[in-house]
């Protein structure tokens, strides 16, 4: 009997003990009621409680906690039904008030996180809402910031993983992407012709210019030439013409000169006859000496206007 009871008391002090001792492990806080009111939160150590007074009521986590939204469907603004798949990170800030704001604060903001998700999704098109993506999930962030500051749940991130349009959308907007990628590159192509035909023709037009440059200094450079030849010419003239001057005036150059004179007069009448079956011979051919002299009195005045000149 006494074995019993001995055993009895054990039981009652053992059960009494776990009732008063409570260990709260790190980033973890015991919500604890005493008789059915709020009494306080235990943060991580070794507790002691009222045995059969004070309960706890809630264990909340403190720690950033990610949470996979159910999938949905959304209709965009252009009437595209899509599938959408998320993933919620959420921190309890305020352990009293997630125990007590509302009856199950994890769906509460799921359901939440759901219903702003679609409402964003309703305000864009097909075609804009991959790239307003970032937008979509800072707008859900912030409305769970709102709602989760009276059930002391603060959003941390939000992110859409999935987005998937009807089938026979999928195949159309392949279609329309292929399409695409072949007007890129008739596009593409086409430049590249324009640019290879814009190239030739600029190829054209500096070798007609080099060319046309080329043609211009060669006729420059015949024209100097001539003109040079035309220069020497002259000044070998009237290099001869000074001399032939300097010899008449030299003793014995009328006499010289009369009779270089005759010898070329006589040698043109030979040479008349070969030239042709007419001849044509001055009236007074026979008085050489008259010739002759009309012959030096011309060469005398060219003489005098070299000198002329050349004063």
């Amino acid at each position: 009997m006494y074995s019993i009871l001995s055993a009895f008391i054990v039981v009652v002090v053992a059960i009494i003990f776990f009732k008063c001792v409570r260990i709260v492990p790190q980033q973890t806080v015991f919500v604890v009621e005493r008789l059915g009111k709020f009494n306080g939160a235990l943060e991580a150590g070794l507790h002691l409680l009222v045995p059969f007074i004070d309960r706890v009521a809630y264990k909340i986590p403190l720690q950033e906690i990610p949470l996979q939204t159910s999938s949905q469907t959304a209709i965009t603004n252009d009437n595209v039904t899509i599938t959408l798949d998320a993933v919620l990170y959420y921190q309890v800030t305020n352990p009293k008030a997630a125990a007590y704001g509302t009856s199950d604060f994890r769906t509460a903001i799921e359901v939440l996180a759901q219903t702003t998700l679609r409402a964003e999704v309703g305000k864009l098109v097909l075609d804009k809402l991959l790239e307003e993506r970032q937008s979509i999930n800072a707008a859900v962030v912030s409305a769970l910031d709102r709602a989760g500051a009276e059930w002391g749940v603060k959003c941390l991130r939000y992110e859409v993983k999935d987005l998937v349009p009807p089938q026979n959308l999928m195949a159309a907007m392949q279609l329309q992407l292929v399409a695409e990628r072949e007007k890129r590159a008739l596009i593409a192509r086409s430049e590249g012709q324009r640019q290879e035909q814009i190239n030739l023709a600029e190829g054209r037009k500096q070798s007609q210019i080099a060319a046309s440059e080329g043609e211009a200094q060669a006729a420059i450079n015949r024209a100097r030439a001539e003109s040079e030849a035309i220069t020497q010419v002259a000044r070998a003239s009237a290099d001869a013409l000074k001399s032939v001057a300097a010899a008449l005036d030299s003793e014995g150059g009328d006499k010289a000169m009369q009779m270089k004179l005759a010898e070329r007069y006589i040698d043109a009448f030979g040479n008349i006859a070969k030239k042709g079956n007419t001849v044509v011979v001055p009236a007074n051919m026979g008085d050489m000496s008259s010739q002759v002299t009309s012959l030096l009195a011309i060469a005398k005045g060219a003489q005098t206007a070299v000198a002329e000149e050349a004063a």
